[in-house]
C-alpha cells in the first residue's frame, strides 16, 4: 500500500512532537474525517516510535514522514525500523536533505554536497533492504532533486510552495510520479488576523535558503522574504479564509498535477512552537473538500 489512495492528507509537526495520547486522539479523529495520509515531520531524533504509535492509533490511513532528514538516521537503521513497525505497508518514508544550519549546527561543515549525499543514502537503503523506490518519496524543490524523485522514488513530497510550483514539478516529475505537495492553510476570513496567524508559522522559514531559493524560481524577490514575509509572499504560501475559499485553493493543486494534497492547518491563535493540533478546522476542511 504505502502511497496515500486518497487526495486529501493532513500535515502536522504536532502529530511528532506532542504528547502521544494527543497526537493519537489527533490521528484517529483525522483518519475518521476522511484523512488518507497522516504526515509527520521527522524531527531531529529517531520518529519511528512515534510512528508506531500514530499506526496502533489508526487502521487504514498511511503514516508518512515528512520527512526524515537522511542526517539524522543511518540507512541500515532506517531499514531496521521500517522492518520493526507493527503494520509497515501503511508507512511511506519521506526523506529530505533538511537545511544547511540545522545539520551543521552541531558539527559544523557536515553539510556537503547535499544531492550526491542522497544519492549515496538511497543506495544505502537499497542494500539495507529499506524501503524501495515505490515505497518512498523526495522532498523534493529544485529541478534536480525532482530528477532524483522521479527515479529514484516514488515521487515528491514538496514543502512552502504554490500551485505553480505543483505545476512545475508535474513537468519535472513527468505523468507516472506521485506528487503530494503540502499547503499550509488557515480558516480565517479577516485578512488581517490570517496573514498574522500565517507569520507566526512561516517565521522559521523565512531565512533558509532552500525556501528563499525555491521562491525566487516562484518570481517572489528577497523583499518579499524579509521583514516576516510580504502580505503577496504569505498570500501564496499559506491558503486562508472560509473552508469553500481555501478548498478551492486546494482543488488548484490538483488540478495542476497533484496526486495528494498535505493539508497544514494553522492554528490561528498560536504558533509554530504551540504544537497546536486544530482538529476542528481539519474536520470542517475534509468537510468542504468532500465530494
Amino acid at each position: 500500500m504505502s502511497l496515500p489512495a486518497g487526495r486529501w492528507g493532513a500535515w502536522s509537526s504536532a502529530l511528532r512532537l506532542r504528547e502521544a495520547p494527543a497526537a493519537q486522539d489527533a490521528a484517529a479523529a483525522l483518519e475518521e474525517a476522511g484523512c488518507s495520509a497522516l504526515w509527520m515531520t521527522g524531527g531531529l531524533a529517531d520518529p519511528f516510535p512515534r510512528v508506531a504509535e500514530l499506526l496502533a492509533a489508526t487502521s487504514r490511513t498511511v503514516v508518512a514522514t515528512g520527512i526524515l532528514s537522511i542526517w539524522t538516521m543511518a540507512a541500515d537503521d532506517v531499514a531496521s525500523a521500517v522492518r520493526a513497525l507493527p503494520d509497515p505497508d501503511r508507512f511511506l518514508l519521506g526523506l529530505g536533505v533538511s537545511h544547511a544550519q540545522l545539520v551543521d549546527h552541531a558539527d559544523p561543515g557536515r553539510y556537503r554536497r547535499p544531492l550526491s549525499r542522497m544519492r549515496g543514502y538511497l543506495d544505502e537503503l537499497d542494500d539495507a533492504g529499506g524501503p524501495d523506490a515505490g515505497h518512498r518519496v523526495l522532498a523534493a524543490l529544485g529541478p534536480r532533486m525532482l530528477e532524483l524523485a522521479a527515479t529514484r522514488a516514488a515521487g515528491a513530497h514538496p514543502y512552502l510552495t504554490t500551485p505553480e510550483h505543483t505545476a512545475s514539478a508535474r513537468d519535472a516529475l513527468g505523468p507516472g510520479a506521485f506528487l503530494a505537495p503540502t499547503q499550509m492553510v488557515v480558516l480565517e476570513a479577516d485578512a488581517g488576523l490570517a496573514r498574522a496567524a500565517a507569520r507566526r508559522h512561516l517565521a522559521m522559514y523565512l531565512g533558509q535558503p532552500n525556501y528563499r531559493s525555491s521562491w525566487e524560481r516562484l518570481g517572489f524577490t528577497e523583499e518579499d522574504a524579509g521583514q516576516g514575509g510580504s502580505d503577496r509572499l504569505v498570500d501564496g504560501l499559506v491558503a486562508w479564509g472560509d473552508p469553500e475559499r481555501v478548498a478551492a485553493r486546494l482543488h488548484e493543486h490538483v488540478a495542476a498535477g497533484a496526486d495528494h494534497v498535505c493539508l497544514q492547518v494553522l492554528d490561528r491563535e498560536a504558533g509554530w512552537k504551540d504544537q497546536a493540533l486544530p482538529v476542528a478546522d481539519w474536520q470542517r476542511l475534509l468537510a468542504a473538500l468532500a465530494p
